[in-house]
């Protein structure tokens, strides 16, 4: 009987950490500026928008895999420029972002490169100026109900009550009222 409780401890034990590692991971954070370009599509036609390069205040990325967060709101407002400002509805568009300017600066130039001297086909490229198209900063404190950490990245530790389960796994009865 005993090694099975034996398993079974390390099994909800295993599971507990798991828990805890996945809820720790799901947080995002605030940084005070980051660095994000716009890129726009279509299949109908071999058009493609850039934006310039820009600097935006209060950006949120994930925890887990140091992303942009919310990108889907940023590609959403750059959509709804093309849209409106460039009478081209339906368009893909992609925001690529980090919190280094010479990460961004990076991409920018390879995918520059690669719709500019594509040998495979050509492409009408535009480019979008900073004057006429500014990403605004996207707010993810209440986004999908995930945790939020504010500019630290340092954890949070849980706050202890003085109270320790008993020895043998098993959790005491409430208190009757």
């Amino acid at each position: 009987m005993k090694p099975i409780r034996h398993y079974a401890l390390g099994a909800a034990f295993t599971m507990l950490l798991v828990a805890a590692y996945t809820t720790v991971q799901a947080k995002n954070y605030v940084t005070p500026k980051a660095y994000m370009f716009g890129f726009s599509a279509s299949f109908n036609d071999s058009t493609v928008y850039f934006t310039d390069i820009q600097e935006v205040d209060s950006v949120w990325f994930t925890q887990k895999k140091d992303m942009l967060a919310g990108r889907g709101d940023y590609s959403g407002q750059l959509r709804s420029y093309c849209a409106d400002k460039l009478n081209q509805p339906r368009r893909t568009c992609v925001v690529i972002g980090d919190r280094k300017l010479k990460n961004v600066e990076k991409k920018f130039e390879k995918m520059k490169k690669m719709y500019l001297h594509s040998k495979k086909a050509t492409y009408d490229v535009h480019f979008i100026k900073e004057e006429d198209f500014k990403f605004k900063a996207v707010n993810m404190d209440d986004s999908q109900g995930e945790t939020v950490a504010k500019v630290e990245k340092k954890k949070d530790k849980p706050k202890k009550d003085g109270k320790m389960p008993p020895r043998d796994g098993k959790m005491p009865p409430p208190p009757k009222r």
